[in-house]
């Protein structure tokens, strides 16, 4: 499978390419689609070399790569302000594409792939294991709904200092208790960028403070007299690697299936 990265020199995209490159089953193809303030024009990765390509040259550099590598996969690990450009240019384009990027409008991004030809994986996480464990509470919500109606909820979530958003997985979390009734806005999730808070105050190893998520979701009943808490520290990205290398698979399923105009999550991943 042929697989463009995109969001180089990005820590995350840097960290898949590698990936892709140990992996057999897959070529990487030298090509990446990255931001407006990047200058380079190419991006060195475990000995190969990937040309960086701008968004005001993405149009007229497409032919050229698919010229060379026709009937790639795209992976997106970019910018939040990047989602719905990038989502409209893979489907204008007919380009299957994974995304792990969080943020933008969400219903346009789906809507965008379900208006076109093209598919798509896309999740604000691809670590399996998490993604598993929404998937419980999702089950939790649907039947058992209001179980912790009376509840208070603090979420407090820390990611390295270049992440700009609110974590996706937070939100999705969120949603899930609301639904097992507990009354909380997203906008009350706590978020922490600081480095030397989240060494000193959360705990954080030093060699994981640029690259991490940690989160934790605590209950507490109307009396106080009950407290559950749910945590889930990640250090470092390669769990997302993993579950990514799946979706990809699962993708070229689907395309080789003629499927077409169709959204799936990393929960459609673990069931296939």
């Amino acid at each position: 499978m042929k697989i463009m990265i995109n969001g180089l020199p990005g820590n995350v995209a840097v960290m898949l390419s590698r990936h892709i490159l140990a992996d057999d089953r897959f070529e990487l193809v030298p090509y990446s689609l990255t931001g407006p303030e990047i200058i380079a024009p190419e991006h060195s990765v475990a000995g190969a070399t990937v040309a960086l390509v701008r968004p005001e040259d993405r149009e007229d550099r497409l032919a050229e790569i698919k010229a060379t590598h026709a009937d790639f996969l795209s992976v997106d690990f970019t910018h939040p302000t990047a989602v719905n450009k990038n989502a409209v240019f893979y489907c204008t384009h007919g380009l299957p594409f994974v995304m792990g990027t969080t943020g933008g409008d969400r219903q346009a991004l789906v809507q965008t792939v379900e208006d076109s030809d093209s598919l798509a994986v896309i999740a604000p996480n691809m670590a399996k294991q998490i993604v598993g464990f929404q998937a419980m509470l999702e089950f939790a919500a649907e039947n058992f709904p209001g179980l912790f109606s009376g509840y208070t909820l603090t979420v407090r979530e820390s990611h390295q200092q270049g992440k700009a958003d609110t974590s996706g997985t937070a939100k999705a979390v969120v949603k899930s208790f609301n639904e097992l009734g507990v009354e909380f806005a997203a906008d009350q999730i706590e978020m922490e960028r600081d480095p030397k808070s989240q060494e000193k105050k959360w705990g954080v190893p030093p060699a994981y403070l640029g690259g991490h998520g940690w989160h934790t979701y605590a209950l507490l009943s109307a009396d106080e007299t009950v407290r559950f808490e749910f945590t889930h520290n990640i250090n470092g990205r390669e769990v997302y690697a993993y579950g990514t290398l799946d979706a990809l698979v699962f993708l070229a399923g689907k395309i080789a299936a003629g499927v077409t105009g169709r959204v799936y999550s990393m929960i459609d991943v673990l069931k296939g």
